[in-house]
C-alpha cells in the first residue's frame, strides 16, 4: 500500500542537507533567508485577503439588524 504523504526520516534530511550544501556552499544563508521573507509576505497576504472577506460580508452589520427591529 502507498501512502500519500512521504514523511523524511533523519537519514533523507541528511542527505538533503548535503545536497543543499554541495548545491548552494556560501549562497545557503541567503537562500534561507529569502526563502523566510517570502514565507513572510505571503502570511500577510493571507491575512489581507482574510480582513477582506470580513469587511466584506462575514460580518453582520449592527445597523441593519437596529432597522428591523424597529420596523416590527
Amino acid at each position: 500500500m502507498t501512502t500519500l504523504a512521504w514523511i523524511p526520516g533523519w537519514g533523507e534530511l541528511l542527505v538533503i542537507g548535503i545536497v543543499a550544501v554541495l548545491i548552494f556552499g556560501r549562497r545557503l544563508p541567503d537562500v534561507g533567508r529569502s526563502l523566510g521573507q517570502g514565507l513572510v509576505e505571503f502570511k500577510k497576504g493571507l491575512k489581507g485577503v482574510q480582513d477582506d472577506v470580513k469587511s466584506a460580508g462575514g460580518e453582520p452589520d449592527e445597523t441593519a439588524d437596529k432597522t428591523k427591529h424597529n420596523d416590527a
